[in-house]
């Protein structure tokens, strides 16, 4: 097909679209025509869906900050105070008379009293430890890089929100449009058939018509007035629903505008070619995105399981206060002070036989999810070609809708004048007004149907 085909169509079925159902000017007081743009806007402010993925998003983002936090060094600090009670000197034997013989530096050997030593009563203690790690196997890295795939994920979960909140509110506005269009289709053949039976009535009455002929044409009337009834029930439960996912009062009705339709009809000119979809769908479809994302996740987490095999190397500071000095026998009623300054090494000799199923597993989900994403390019471009395939044939559908709602108008008008000319019976004229009603409709629906499956196509893109 030609572009001059597909934007020919396109503006064809634009024209043809019930602009009394679109127009402001035709639109009741308390209804505002609205845009699907608009609507979109109005979702991402209110849509729960939407409000849930932005929360998780910012989940996401705090874990990213917390994974970059442990690469800051860790500093601990601890202050207490204390009451210590007297102690009690023992034999081996835990009797606390007699003597035993205590070490005093500087005195020798000397003999001390067993039973209760008096001592301060009094404690404190202070102390700060500050803990930077300089090597960690490449663990605290990973897990950084970790953390900001997971924020990235969260970020196209928001955008496949939209994506997906905005297809729904798609579908029930092209319902709008289909059901208004059906109203109108309606109308037209209620006044054509209370146009017939106000004929059939003035012949009633010069008896050309039988009674029993007009009865059936009013029930025709009745059925019609039926299905519009039906259709502006089915216009509410729409409206209904569109309100519910905008979450917005109902006191407005929300009417489509034609004018922003016409819009994306003149860019139909670029859809001829199916590369441009796929190669768009390549480059925007989220669900691929995310498995790549997911892909170089599986990859940090193979870097960090290995980390675990490998020495962690810290550097380690710590100042200490406490006082009294309880260590010897005999208390001394002051205030210690130390400090230090190392290098603190730590390895697990048990990964040497535990880590390397971790190992193999963390690689094993790494080719899982290389899988996947080949998977998700695999689904989307059958889904593209698939969308795509019925999208042209909309447009066939549309041309012959038209033919055929063209042959039966021409064929209601033929038995219309013999049933004028008493030339064709009642049934026929039944069955003529009958076929026009099936081809107006199809021709409504196969109209709304190109609109769906293009907008279908750019939700099957992620570009709507």
């Amino acid at each position: 097909m030609t572009k001059r085909f597909f934007v020919s169509f396109g503006l064809a079925c634009v024209v043809c679209v019930n602009p009394c159902f679109f127009q402001s000017a035709h639109a009741a007081p308390d209804s505002v025509v609205v845009t699907l743009g608009a609507v979109y806007s109005l979702a991402e402010e209110e849509s729960r869906q939407i409000k849930l993925s932005e929360q998780q998003l910012a989940a996401a983002k705090e874990g990213l900050q917390q994974a970059k936090n442990n690469l800051l060094p860790s500093v601990q600090v601890s202050l207490s105070g204390s009451y210590i009670g007297d102690a009690y000197l023992m034999s081996r034997g835990f009797s606390t008379g007699g003597q035993t013989e205590v070490i005093l530096p500087g005195l020798g050997p000397q003999q001390v009293d067993n039973g209760r030593q008096p001592s301060p009563h009094w404690g404190n203690s202070f102390s700060v430890e500050a803990t930077q790690v300089i090597c960690a196997g490449g663990a605290l890295v990973a897990g950084v890089k970790i953390a900001d795939f997971i924020e990235q994920i969260a970020e196209l979960d928001v955008a496949k929100s939209k994506q997906e909140v905005r297809f729904l509110l798609t579908g029930y506005y092209l319902d709008l449009v289909k059901t208004g269009n059906q109203l109108e289709v309606i109308d037209r053949h209620i006044e054509l058939t209370e146009r017939v039976l106000e004929q059939m009535r003035a012949r009633e009455a010069v008896g050309v018509v039988l009674r029993n002929d007009l009865t059936r044409y009013e029930l025709q009337l009745k059925q019609l007035q039926l299905a519009r009834v039906r259709l502006q029930d089915v216009l509410s439960i729409v409206h209904h629903q569109l309100h519910t996912a905008l979450h917005r009062p109902e006191g407005v009705v929300l009417v489509p505008d034609t004018v922003s339709l016409q819009q994306e009809y003149a860019a139909l000119e670029s859809v001829a070619a199916e590369q441009l979809w796929q190669n768009r769908a390549a480059d925007s479809h989220i669900g691929i995105r995310q498995a790549e994302k997911a892909e170089a996740v599986s990859e940090q987490q193979v870097k960090a399981t290995r980390a675990a095999s490998i020495p962690s190397i810290a550097v380690v500071a710590k100042d200490e206060l406490w006082g009294p000095y309880t260590t010897d026998l005999i208390p001394v009623n002051a205030n210690v002070n130390a400090w230090f300054v190392g290098i603190g090494l730590q390895y697990d000799l048990g990964s040497l036989w535990h880590n390397h199923c971790a190992i193999r597993k963390a690689k094993t989900e790494r080719q899982a999810a290389q899988t996947r994403t080949e998977m998700a390019r695999e689904g989307v471009n059958n889904a593209v070609h698939a969308g795509y395939v019925h999208f042209l044939t909309s447009f066939t559908e549309v041309d012959t809708q038209e033919k055929q709602v063209q042959l039966a108008d021409e064929n209601y008008g033929l038995v219309e004048k013999r049933y004028n000319n008493e030339l064709a019976l009642l049934t026929d004229l039944l069955d003529a007004s009958s076929i026009k009603l099936q081809a107006d409709m199809a021709l409504v629906n196969a109209r709304v149907n190109l609109l769906y499956n293009y907008y279908q196509l750019k939700y099957i893109t992620h570009t709507l």
